[in-house]
């Protein structure tokens, strides 16, 4: 069973870098920040904003992508920081259709192992 630890979550400072650094792809129900680089050693952050709606939504929009990550996390690669950012269309979503929009995500950032 995969397992998604507080380690590899990221807090403060090395979230804002990934932020601020990463270069993104998005599609209708995701946005992905990736930045290539050993010293984030495969860690993910998760961002919901207000616009998507109450707390209630925030949290089950980001216990979606958490799940989508942790499902998938052993077919990517460790040498990059992930940051997953929830759009307007992620509300209404299924679990399934997260999923392949994560997926979808990875490929277009080349970030899936070969």
């Amino acid at each position: 069973m995969f397992t998604l630890s507080k380690t590899e979550i990221f807090r403060g400072k090395n979230f804002n870098a990934v932020h601020n650094r990463g270069r993104s792809f998005a599609n209708h129900a995701l946005v992905i920040l990736v930045v290539h680089d050993e010293r984030y050693n495969g860690k993910v952050g998760f961002a919901a904003g207000k616009k998507l709606g109450g707390a209630v939504i925030r949290n089950r929009v980001r216990r979606l992508m958490r799940e989508a990550y942790r499902l998938n996390k052993n077919s990517l690669r460790h040498d990059c920081g992930i940051i997953l950012i929830g759009r307007k269309s992620i509300v209404t979503a299924k679990f399934k259709d997260v999923e392949k929009a994560f997926v979808d995500l990875c490929k277009r950032a080349k970030i899936l192992k070969p």
